[in-house]
C-alpha cells in the first residue's frame, strides 16, 4: 500500500512551525494507529507539538482524527437530554459520586465514562469498586438501558472509543510530552465527544494537587477544551477550581465513598457540597433543564439524589446496604503544638494516599479498597497539641513510614495569634495554597474572599 504522506515531512513541518493541513493530520493519526508511523517518529512529533504548539484549527482536526479512529456513541434514542462532567483530576476529588445521581434527579441523563487512578490522583472507578458487587464494565446496550431506566451511569469507557488516544497517551507518558496542552485537550475531548453527550461541563483543577500548576495554564487548557467542544457541536463550559488543598476531609477509595454518602444524605464537607452543586447547576443549564442553586441543594437534602444513587449502584450489581471495607491498620498524625493549621498541601496528601495502597504506579496494579487518609483539620482551623490531624488507613502497616514521609513538610501549624489568629491563619493558608497560581497570592486571596472562599476560581464558556 502506498502511503499518502511521509511522516518525516510532517514532523519537519511542525518542527519549523509550519501549519499542518487537515489531510496531514488525518493521515498521521491514522497511520500511527495502524502502526505505519513508528513510535520514535510520533515521539518526535509530540515533542514538536509541545515546543511549538498548535493552532485552534490544528487541535480541532487532531481531535477529530482521534475520534474517527474508533466508534461513536449516540444517545439520540433517550427520552431525556444528556450532560456529562470531566475533571482533570485531583486529591479527594470524589465529586462524580454525588454529582451524577444529583443531576439525574432533575431528569437529565448522565453518561459518566470514568477512569482509574494513576500516580497521586484518585480514580472514580477505584472508589466505586470498594462497594461490594459493583462492576465498572458495561456493554453499550447495558449503558443505554441504565440511562433510560435510572438516568445515570458511571462506568469504564469501552475499548472502541478513540483507540488512537490510548496508544498516543502511553507514548506521551514515557517521552516527556504529557504536559503538551494541545495533546491533553485532544486526549480528553476526543473521548468525550465520541461518547456522544449533548452537553459537557469541565472541572479544570489548578494547584499543587492538580496537573495544571498555574492559573494561566489551567485557563489555557480550559479555553482549548471549551473551543474543541464548541467546534464539535457539544455545548461546553469549564470551571477552573482550586486543588491546592484536598477536597473534603477524605482521600482514598472507600473513605471517599463514605464522604460522598454524607453529601447525598444532605451533609458532608462544605467544599465538596459547594462544588457538586456548582457543577450540577452548570450541567442542568447546559442540558436546557435549568435549576437554581437552592433547588439543587434541596435535592440533596430531601433524598432525591440519594434515591438515584441507590438505583444507579444497584443497577451495576452493587450492594447499597453492604458495609464498606475498613482497613486492617490505622495510624494517627497529631499536632505537635497548639495553634492554627495554616497550610495543607494536596500533592503531599495525594502521594501519601498512593503510598498507603490506594493508588497505582502501573495501570495493571491492584489497589486497596480501604486505604486512604481522613483529614481532621483543614487550613484556618484551630488545633490543640496532641489533637489528631490525619488518620492513615492501610491493610499493610509497613506502608505507614513512607506515607508519613510524604506528608512531612506538607502541612504547618502556627501559634494562634501569628498573623491575626484563626482568621490570619485562614488568609495565610489561602495565600500559601494559591501562591502557586501565577497571578500573585494577594490577588487570589482577594478573589477567593470576594467569591466567599469558593473553590471555583474562574468560569470559561
Amino acid at each position: 500500500m502506498t502511503e499518502q504522506f511521509d511522516a518525516v515531512d510532517i514532523i519537519r513541518a511542525k518542527r519549523d512551525q509550519e501549519p499542518l493541513t487537515d489531510a496531514q493530520i488525518d493521515w498521521l493519526v491514522d497511520a500511527y494507529t495502524r502502526g505505519v508511523v513508528a513510535d520514535e517518529q510520533m515521539s518526535a512529533m509530540t515533542m514538536a507539538i509541545l515546543l511549538n504548539g498548535m493552532s485552534r484549527a490544528e487541535i480541532s482536526r487532531w481531535t477529530h482524527a482521534m475520534i474517527e479512529s474508533g466508534e461513536r456513541m449516540s444517545f439520540a434514542g433517550l427520552s431525556r437530554p444528556t450532560a456529562d462532567k470531566h475533571s482533570t483530576g485531583g486529591v479527594g476529588d470524589k465529586i462524580t459520586l454525588p454529582l451524577a445521581p444529583l443531576v439525574a434527579a432533575f431528569d437529565v441523563a448522565v453518561p459518566q465514562l470514568s477512569g482509574r487512578g494513576l500516580g497521586h490522583t484518585g480514580g472514580t472507578l477505584d472508589k466505586l469498586e470498594s462497594i461490594p458487587g459493583w462492576r465498572a464494565s458495561l456493554s453499550n446496550d447495558e449503558m443505554m438501558a441504565q440511562l433510560d431506566s435510572v438516568g445515570a451511569v458511571v462506568c469504564a469507557a469501552g475499548a472502541g472509543l478513540a483507540p488512537a488516544d490510548r496508544k498516543l497517551y502511553a507514548l506521551r507518558d514515557v517521552t516527556g510530552t504529557v504536559e503538551a496542552i494541545p495533546l491533553i485537550a485532544s486526549s480528553i475531548m476526543s473521548k468525550k465527544i465520541a461518547e456522544g453527550t449533548g452537553a459537557l461541563v469541565l472541572d479544570v483543577k489548578v494547584g499543587s494537587g492538580a496537573f495544571m500548576k498555574t492559573l494561566e495554564s489551567a485557563r489555557e487548557l480550559a479555553r482549548t477544551m471549551v473551543d474543541l467542544g464548541t467546534d464539535a457541536g457539544v455545548r461546553t463550559v469549564a470551571l477552573v477550581t482550586d486543588m491546592s488543598v484536598p477536597l473534603g476531609r477524605t482521600a482514598g477509595n472507600a473513605v471517599e465513598v463514605r464522604e460522598s454518602l454524607e453529601v447525598l444524605a444532605g451533609g458532608g464537607p462544605a467544599d465538596v457540597v459547594d462544588l457538586t452543586v456548582a457543577l450540577a447547576v452548570e450541567m442542568l443549564a447546559a442540558a436546557d433543564r435549568p435549576a437554581s442553586e437552592a433547588d439543587v441543594r434541596a435535592a440533596l437534602a430531601d433524598g432525591r439524589a440519594m434515591d438515584k444513587w441507590r438505583a444507579m449502584i444497584a443497577a451495576q450489581g452493587g450492594d447499597v446496604d453492604a458495609p464498606l471495607p475498613v482497613a486492617k491498620e490505622s495510624e494517627t498524625v497529631v499536632a505537635p503544638e497548639s495553634g492554627v493549621l495554616v497550610s495543607l498541601d494536596a500533592y503531599a496528601v495525594g502521594v501519601a494516599v498512593h503510598r498507603l495502597g490506594a493508588g497505582r504506579v502501573r495501570k495493571e496494579d491492584a489497589v486497596q479498597a480501604a486505604a486512604g487518609i481522613e483529614i481532621h483539620v483543614k487550613p484556618g482551623e484551630p488545633v490543640a497539641a496532641g489533637q489528631p490531624l490525619f488518620t492513615l488507613h492501610t491493610d499493610t502497616p509497613e506502608r505507614f513510614a513512607r506515607a508519613r514521609e510524604a506528608l512531612e513538610g506538607g502541612w504547618a501549624v502556627e501559634p494562634e495569634g501569628v498573623g491575626g489568629g484563626v482568621l490570619g491563619g485562614t488568609l495565610a493558608g489561602a495565600a500559601s495554597a494559591l501562591s502557586t497560581v501565577d497571578v500573585g497570592a494577594g490577588a487570589l486571596v482577594g478573589a477567593a474572599l470576594a467569591a466567599d472562599e469558593s473553590v471555583v476560581l474562574d468560569r470559561i464558556v
